[in-house]
């Protein structure tokens, strides 16, 4: 079920190579494991992307791309994966994050409200980085493992459900 799941959200290598962008990168996506639907590539790769999705960076998208193609997992499950941070889901990412890393700093509580400018990244950022930062990390962690966990195990058992099903179905034939 999840590679059949995975199998539709598949880009074709060729598709993508074939972009005038990707001119300097021609050579390094024919490795058939930045694309196939694998367990072994996507697991790790999803993994990735929700790690890449809890750091107050922008461009969580190219940073998973360029991460998975470093090591060598699925570019599109990692990509695809650090969409789990968006526009609607900062704040209550972030903030929690937040609250994780101020409680083990230490540090007094500093009220602020979220705003998506570079006003704001100025002047209240600044003076919540360090714990904001530790939070994120520390819960991104938890949540890339968490993810690598829960996916693997579904994956297994996805496949040994198919298998015993096989199973089941060669012995009513033959009975």
């Amino acid at each position: 079920m999840p590679r059949r799941f995975f199998r539709k959200f598949a880009f074709k290598r060729h598709h993508v190579s074939e972009q005038w962008f990707m001119t300097p990168f021609r050579h390094l996506l024919h490795d058939q494991r930045l694309w196939g639907i694998r367990r072994r590539t996507v697991v790790p790769a999803f993994s990735l992307g929700l790690f890449i999705a809890f750091l107050p960076t922008p461009g969580h998208t190219l940073i998973g791309i360029l991460s998975a193609l470093a090591l060598r997992v699925n570019i599109p499950v990692a990509a695809v994966s650090t969409w789990v941070s968006n526009p609607l889901t900062m704040g209550l990412m972030y903030y929690p994050c937040y609250r994780l890393g101020r409680r083990l700093l230490g540090t007094p509580e500093k009220p602020f409200n979220f705003e998506m400018s570079w006003d704001w990244v100025t002047h209240t950022f600044v003076t919540i980085w360090q714990p904001m930062l530790l939070g994120c990390f520390i819960v991104g962690l938890i949540a890339a493992v968490l993810g690598y966990v829960i996916l693997d195990l579904l994956w297994r058992w996805s496949i040994a459900d198919y298998k015993t099903r096989k199973r089941k179905s060669r012995r009513d034939k033959s009975s």
